[in-house]
């Protein structure tokens, strides 16, 4: 399941949501949005759990919580072909 994290500090690094979500389960990829001008993120990004239930309990413990002073959003990525049809 791919798992869309918004409202991260722009200092939050790869590899502090990575371990975010490994308290949760298996994780398959984690990918912060890149400034391709800049070289900063954007503040937000995407991890890919295999296991649907595993990523539900991830989405429900980290929803809404604390890190690096930013309360962070996290919800199931909407599919792009989905979003095009609306």
């Amino acid at each position: 399941m791919k798992i869309l994290v918004r409202n991260l500090a722009r200092t939050t690094q790869e590899h502090e949501i990575r371990a975010l979500f490994a308290a949760h389960g298996t994780i398959q990829s984690c990918t912060l949005v890149m400034d391709t001008v800049l070289g900063t993120s954007k503040g937000f990004g995407f991890v890919e759990m295999p296991n649907p239930g595993e990523a539900r309990v991830a989405i429900k413990a980290l929803n809404e919580t604390n890190v690096a002073g930013k309360k962070i959003r996290v919800k199931k990525a909407e599919d792009k072909a989905q979003v095009r049809e609306a």
